[in-house]
């Protein structure tokens, strides 16, 4: 079973949370986001390093 975590971020607004898992190890490494509010939704892969520039991005424009 895969760890799906939160954001911490969420707070009172459950309409806009994220989850985050590994789907794979390394080497060859996966990480997975998704809806919390549709789990069984399309989820997006991303190596580690394009999961590291989405949150560089992410934190630079909040």
């Amino acid at each position: 079973m895969t760890d799906w975590r939160k954001s911490s971020h969420s707070g009172s607004y459950p309409e806009t949370c994220v989850e985050c898992a590994a789907l794979a190890p390394a080497p060859n490494a996966v990480v997975g986001i998704r809806d919390s509010t549709d789990p069984r939704g399309p989820r997006l892969a991303l190596t580690p390093d394009a999961w590291r520039a989405l949150l560089v991005r992410l934190k630079g424009e909040m």
